[in-house]
């Protein structure tokens, strides 16, 4: 599998590269947004490591460039802590956010886990599936309504409404959720779940403080309701 490693930090670069290359994945190398895009462009990668602070454009800009065009992952590796940066990471397209620095098992094992989900079969629901009044279409990655409105969902919005709605009325934790939609086989990132709760809440609830369907069962987890 090819992995586009973009950091304009050259010692990243090189460090990212070692230890993926160590692990048997092909590396493509970009050290700004005209490298990014047209690397994506030309080489197709199965996954990008993507810096967030890039020269000129930073990595957010980017990824909304790339989303523009290619649903190809995109986990952030930067050294910026703060929460805002994580959710931002996440809302605009990206799968993951690994804040520098870090340990090389754990990048590896982020690597592997985004890869695991996008070629996992069970995680590319292929049936329509309908619980009440909502109707998941997994080829026009939208939610339908009984009332013919529909939205459209981000690849992992819908999984994970799809891993919900398939487990109706059952109280789903935070890491069996990250199991299954996002692939993790560990605990850690739960953040991940509670924001993706949110973006699902704004788009299928009539009101984003009182949910109808995606309810929160306390020190639990979540789980869907009809």
């Amino acid at each position: 599998m090819e992995i586009l490693v973009a950091d304009d930090d050259l010692a990243s670069v090189k460090l990212m590269t070692f230890l993926l290359e160590d692990a048997g994945y092909k590396v493509i190398k970009a050290y700004d947004a005209a490298g990014v895009l047209q690397a994506v462009e030309q080489h197709s990668p199965d996954l990008v490591l993507l810096d967030v602070t890039m020269p000129k454009i930073n990595g957010f800009d980017i990824c909304r460039q790339i989303r523009r065009t290619s649903e190809v992952p995109v986990i952030f590796v930067t050294g910026n802590s703060q929460l805002q940066d994580r959710v931002t990471g996440l809302q605009i397209g990206g799968d993951d956010y690994l804040v520098k620095p870090f340990e090389p098992a754990e990048l590896l094992a982020r690597v592997e886990a985004v890869l695991r989900r996008r070629n996992s079969e069970m995680l590319t629901p292929v049936a329509r599936i309908t619980q009440g009044p909502l109707t998941l279409d997994p080829i026009e990655h939208t939610v339908v309504f009984s009332n013919g409105r529909s939205v459209i969902l981000t690849p992992i919005e819908f999984r994970l409404l799809y891993y919900m709605m398939q487990n109706s009325g059952r109280v789903l934790s935070a890491s069996q959720i990250l199991s299954k939609v996002w692939g993790y086989d560990y605990e850690g990132e739960s953040n991940l779940v509670a924001v993706y709760v949110r973006r699902l809440r704004a788009k299928i609830e009539p009101e984003n403080e009182a949910p109808r369907h995606i309810i929160t069962v306390r020190n639990l987890g979540y789980k869907f309701v009809v």
